[in-house]
């Protein structure tokens, strides 16, 4: 099957005043249609960035090398230019689910206004406003409220609306479970995972594994800017290889309950090894190298250690 998307080597940097943010290192991933890829970290790992990388919504002073191909193009989206991304990608191609919809909604249009006008400029009947509002979990008598009117959860399901508005064949999907009660959490993973059965893709970024283990086929963990161990994810779940992983995991609540000592590194000063190391119970000399590989670990977790 061919993969819908392909990224290689992508690497974005924020120059400040002073310093020079490593936001996200030689990172390769592929999406295939029908393939939900959640990608998860600790906050402050590069994840979101990655989304905006994608969409050309970052800021003026981040610089970002390597390509991101589309397949039915092909388009390379690190290189396409603005009006390429705002004719043709955005909401057409790829779908965005953004992480704080408060301050992406147009706060002097009603719901249903800003669903109707986002349908007809795909070339979808406006008149779909109430179906496509019910399916992201949105009732649709709250339509006629300002985005400001709205909670956080009914703004993220009226986010979540507008991006399925274009049906596109890709869907970045940002903590997209943000402000909702459990059972909304659910329909939203249920949503998701109905759109790659239908043979979509969703890239789903997320610090909750308990959702990731829901809905994903695949996981790629990031840490400091990198993916530190992509893998299927039943194999993931059942037997994680990176300690970074096995850490993440052991701080779940069904499980140890046991947060990850210590602190990632400044991403201003990343270390020349393994940006783990400091952290990690199984450091030894050759961690000052830096690791590759599908999990990037010098001393991967093997059998009964996974879990211990």
């Amino acid at each position: 099957m061919t993969d819908l998307l392909t990224i290689s080597g992508l690497t974005v940097r924020f120059q400040l005043r002073d310093a020079v943010v490593e936001a996200v290192t030689d990172l390769d991933l592929t999406v295939r249609p029908g393939e939900l890829l959640a990608v998860v970290g600790e906050s402050g790992c590069g994840k979101s960035v990655l989304a905006h990388a994608l969409l050309g919504l970052l800021p003026a002073n981040a610089t970002v090398t390597g390509r991101a191909h589309l397949a039915d193009g092909p388009v390379d989206l690190l290189r396409c230019g603005e009006k390429t991304l705002a004719k043709t990608i955005r909401g057409r191609r790829i779908g965005l689910i953004p992480q704080s919809p408060a301050t992406s909604l147009t706060g002097v249009r009603r719901g249903r206004r800003l669903l109707a006008e986002t349908l007809k400029a795909h070339g979808r009947d406006p008149g779909l406003a109430d179906h496509v509002a019910e399916q992201a979990g949105l009732d649709p008598a709250d339509l006629h409220r300002y985005p400001f009117e709205l909670s956080g959860g009914m703004a993220q399901r009226l986010a979540t609306a507008l991006a399925l508005a274009g049906e596109p064949p890709l869907l970045i999907a940002d903590e997209p479970t943000g402000g909702l009660d459990r059972p909304l959490v659910e329909h939203t993973l249920d949503l998701l995972r109905s759109r790659c059965d239908g043979g979509a893709a969703v890239l789903l970024i997320t610090h909750d594994l308990a959702a990731a283990e829901r809905v994903a086929d695949t996981v790629a963990v990031m840490y400091a800017g990198r993916i530190v161990e992509h893998r299927a994810a039943d194999e993931f779940f059942r037997g994680p290889g990176h300690p970074y992983s096995r850490g993440l995991l052991n701080a779940l609540p069904d499980r140890e309950f046991r947060p990850i000592a210590g602190h990632p590194p400044m991403l201003t000063a990343l270390p020349e090894g393994c940006a783990f190391a400091a952290r990690c119970d199984r450091v030894t000399a050759a961690c000052a190298r830096r690791p590759t590989g599908t999990v990037a670990c010098h001393h991967p977790l093997t059998g009964a250690e996974v879990l211990a």
